[in-house]
This record gives C-alpha cells, sequence and structure tokens, in this order.
C-alpha cells in the first residue's frame, strides 16, 4: 500500500467555505449587479488560489487534513486533500472563474431573471463539489453530495417555466434517492469494515465477505453514484435538466455535478474496494457492462437530438462512461486515460456548452437545424466549438485523443478487446453526431454576414480559453497544473497498492 503522508492544515476547510462565505454578500448586493459580480469573481479566484496552494502536495503523495467533527470513534467528518481529490477541486474551481465570466455575459445578454439567486446557488454548488472533492470519507463525502444535490436544484429549476420546473422535480426525484442507496451502501461497508474512510487499494483487503453480499453492496453503492455519473438506465435526469441556463449545463453538467457522479465510482473501484476486490469478485465485469453500453447508447441517442444542448447532453452521457470504463479496465493505463479524461472532458465539454449559449443569447438559436453558415458570422464561437468537437472524437492534437490513447491501451493490458472495440466506435459516432453541426457551419450558406457578429467579450474570452486549453493540453499533457503526472501517480497508486 502507499502511504500517503498527512499532514493537518486548515486549507481544505478554507477552500470549501470561502464559496458559502460570499452567498450573503450576493444575496446583499442584488441591487447592485456590478458588486454581486465582484463577489462571485473574488470568491472564484480565492478558492482557486487555494487549492492550487495544495497541488504541489499531489506529487509527492501528501494529503492535507482537517476534521471537522468527531462524531464517534472511527466515524468523524473529515477533509482530506488527497492526490485524487486535489485533481479534481483543481478542475472544478479553475473552470469556476471562466464560468463566472461566461455567467455575467449571459445572463445579462439573455436578460434573465433572478441572477442574484442564481450566482448565490452556483457559490454554494462550489462548496459542495470542492467538499466532495477533499472527503476523507464516506460519510463526509454523502454530505457534500446531497448538499450539492440541492443546491443546484434552483439552478435547473432557473427558468420556473412548465419545463424547468418538471425536470427540476425529475432530478431531484433520481438523485435524492440515489443518495438513499449510497447511505445503505456505506452503512454496510462500515458494519463490514468498522471504516469508511478512502484508502488507495481499497478496505475490503482482509476480510471474506460472501459473494452475492459483496455484488449487492457494489450495485446498492453503483446505483448511488451511477445517478450523477449518468450511467444508462440513471441517466435521464441530465437531458431533462438542459432545461437550466447554459453556463450551468456548462459547468454543472460537464464539470461539477456529473463529475462528483465519476469522481464518486472511481472512488469506490479504487479506494473503497480496489482492483483486487473488483477483479476477484468479478465486480468490474458489471461495470464494465453498465459502462460500455452506455457509452454507445448515449452516442446514437445523441445522434437523434436536433437540440444542440441535448445533443451535448448525450454526448455528456457518453463520455462520462468512458471515464467508469477506464477504472473498469484495472490496469495502470486504464486508471490513468480514465482519470485524465476527467480534466480532459472538462475542458472540451465546457467550451460546447459555451458556445451553444453564446449562439444561443446572440442569435436565439437553439437547434443544429438553425445553424446553416453560422461559422462565418461567430468565427470565434464554431472555431473553438470545432476543437471541442474534433478532441471529443479523439482526433490528434487535442487533449481527448490523449486520454482516449491511454484508455485504448488499458483495454489492450487488461486483454478486453471488446472494450477497445467500443471506443472506437464511440469515436466514430462521436464524428457521426458533431460533424454535421461542422459541416452546417461552414459549407452552408445561411446568415446574412453583415447583420451579424459575435456574442459579447465575457462569453467569448472565456469559450476561446478553454479551447485553447484544450489544444494545449494535447501537446502538453501536463501543462500549467500536471494534471497527466497527476493522473498517473493516482493510478500507480491504485495499482501498485494492490499488488496486482
Amino acid at each position: 500500500m502507499h502511504h500517503i503522508e498527512t499532514y493537518i492544515s486548515v486549507i481544505p476547510l478554507y477552500a470549501v467555505l470561502v464559496s458559502i462565505a460570499v452567498v450573503p454578500l450576493i444575496l446583499m448586493s442584488a441591487r447592485n449587479a456590478n458588486l454581486r459580480e465582484f463577489w462571485t469573481i473574488l470568491a472564484g479566484v480565492i478558492k482557486f488560489g487555494l487549492v492550487l496552494t495544495l497541488a504541489p502536495d499531489a506529487l509527492q503523495n501528501k494529503a492535507a487534513e482537517f476534521t471537522i467533527i468527531e462524531i464517534a470513534p472511527s466515524v468523524d467528518l473529515v477533509l482530506r486533500a488527497d492526490p485524487f481529490g486535489i485533481y479534481f477541486a483543481l478542475i472544478a474551481s479553475g473552470l469556476w472563474i471562466l464560468t463566472s465570466f461566461y455567467s455575467i455575459g449571459y445572463m445579462r445578454g439573455a436578460g434573465e431573471k433572478k441572477q442574484t439567486r442564481y450566482f448565490a446557488s452556483f457559490a454554494v454548488c462550489l462548496s459542495a463539489t470542492i467538499g466532495i472533492a477533499f472527503s476523507g470519507n464516506l460519510l463526509t463525502f454523502i454530505i457534500f453530495y446531497e448538499i450539492l444535490t440541492i443546491a443546484t436544484y434552483p439552478l435547473v429549476i432557473h427558468k420556473e417555466t412548465k419545463v424547468a420546473i418538471a425536470a427540476g422535480r425529475k432530478y431531484l426525484i433520481y438523485t435524492l434517492t440515489a443518495g438513499l442507496f449510497l447511505i445503505a451502501a456505506s452503512a454496510i461497508t462500515f458494519i463490514l469494515t468498522d471504516t469508511m474512510e478512502f484508502s488507495a487499494g481499497g478496505i475490503f483487503d482482509s476480510t471474506v465477505i460472501p459473494k452475492n453480499t459483496m455484488i449487492i453492496l457494489f450495485m446498492l453503492f453503483l446505483c448511488g453514484v451511477g445517478v450523477k455519473a449518468g450511467i444508462i438506465p440513471f441517466h435521464s435526469w441530465l437531458p431533462a435538466a438542459m432545461a437550466a441556463p447554459t453556463p450551468v449545463s456548462a459547468l454543472l453538467h460537464a464539470v461539477a455535478v456529473v463529475k462528483s457522479g465519476v469522481f464518486g465510482v472511481v472512488r469506490i473501484v479504487g479506494f473503497i474496494f480496489g482492483p483486487e476486490v473488483m477483479s476477484s469478485y468479478g465486480l468490474n465485469i458489471i461495470l464494465i457492462v453498465f459502462s460500455g453500453s452506455t457509452i454507445i447508447i448515449g452516442s446514437l441517442l445523441a445522434l437523434r437530438q436536433d437540440n444542440l444542448k441535448r445533443r451535448l447532453a448525450y454526448s455528456t452521457v457518453s463520455h462520462l462512461s468512458y471515464i467508469v470504463l477506464g477504472a473498469a479496465l484495472l490496469t495502470s493505463s486504464g486508471f490513468t486515460g480514465g482519470i485524465f479524461h476527467i480534466a480532459t472532458h472538462a475542458t472540451m465539454k465546457i467550451t460546447l456548452f459555451f458556445c451553444a449559449g453564446a449562439i444561443y443569447v446572440n442569435l436565439h438559436k437553439e437547434n443544429v437545424s438553425e445553424l446553416d453558415g453560422i461559422g462565418k458570422v461567430m468565427p470565434w464561437t464554431m472555431a473553438s466549438f470545432t476543437i471541442g468537437a474534433l478532441g471529443l472524437a479523439g482526433i490528434p492534437p487535442i487533449n481527448g485523443f490523449v486520454s482516449k490513447w491511454f484508455l485504448g491501451i488499458g483495454a489492450l493490458e487488461a486483454n478486453q478487446i471488446i472494450v477497445l472495440v467500443i471506443f472506437i466506435i464511440s469515436g466514430l459516432l462521436n464524428i457521426g453526431y458533431f460533424f454535421p453541426i461542422i459541416q452546417r457551419a461552414y459549407f452552408k450558406e445561411g446568415y446574412d454576414i453583415t447583420k451579424n457578429r459575435e456574442a459579447s467579450m465575457f462569453m467569448v474570452v472565456p469559450l476561446v480559453i478553454t479551447a485553447l486549453l484544450s489544444l494545449l493540453m494535447g501537446f502538453y499533457p501536463d501543462l500549467l497544473l500536471d494534471f497527466y503526472s497527476i493522473a498517473s501517480g493516482i493510478s500507480s497508486s491504485l495499482i501498485g497498492g494492490a499488488g496486482l
């Protein structure tokens, strides 16, 4: 077992609390939009800065730890910023800053109502996401997981139309039910192992547990985290939640909520069950079946959508399961590719949602069939969209190629040729649902160019930055924050820890 060196630090707590702390300030600044947005940006920058101070730990296998409260012996609310948590927190907090700027352009450009409630809810969601990243055990994870569910609800129903309210209800029914499964699974785990700590390589080592019990427990966990991870058949809340404003789709459905789901899956596979138990009980096969079929079905459903955001939503359903499938392979490259895909998918998918929102605010178009000739009207937006789309299809030199490459190698290491075939078919389907958008934008005649122009700089600059990040990470996977090195380090701690 690779032992992680822990030290006591209050930084993880501050990183969680900073965005909650600005919520009263956001609410009090309701009448002064510029001041209100200043608090949002300030919280984002401070949060990212705090997480950044922990980043060197991720490469040195250290973890900052802070116990919030001890409830009973070996049951406490504890924050522990281990390498995997820091990795996820860097992505979420970094992209929140860009989303905050983008939100200003979007909410004002679209003339949305209740903007104060929107920015306040968003801040709570970010606190919950960082709490999930830094949860030291299952109990802490569950609490932040549920806070994230509830804080997202006002954002999903933001428009308060019938469709939005129905989407919000569906979202709550799915995610709160999942929470109950997660609580049950965690309780059983505690009874069987007397611990709820996350430990690289798993906590079920020495105990002998009947196979049926283990399968039932794994299925409970899968229902618990599979809903937010968008695994079919637990996915249908996600396309429905596209009723939310686009910045919500961008951050929460490309970075925070759904990534918390796959983050949870990797936590449970690698840090609760561990690769050895997963393979000896055949649990990874269950996961391969679920995630493999989700990848294909999600892509096929994406092909049928004319609404751009719904097409992107089904694409997200499919791509989340790349991460799950990478973990299910239980190989070094599989884990590396899956964990790295958390970062690459985040930069690419947030770019695509940003572009969809810019098109909506600027031209009031929501459907793929309405995008003829838009490449000439909104050149920056569509160029960025093209980079994100090609990357998700796995075309080099964009970062999506790198994560898919390692996933492919992971499939070969595990002798799972069928998984490799799934990745290849999915790549072709990705081209199938993205290429028509690009073709319409650039090769069909449409808009009168003289009358139209780009969306506001608040929206265009963030989407160009995320597109450039996707491109640069393809050339330099360790660009800026050593994402690739951290991902491979986490992977070797999981595989090495289990002595496979």
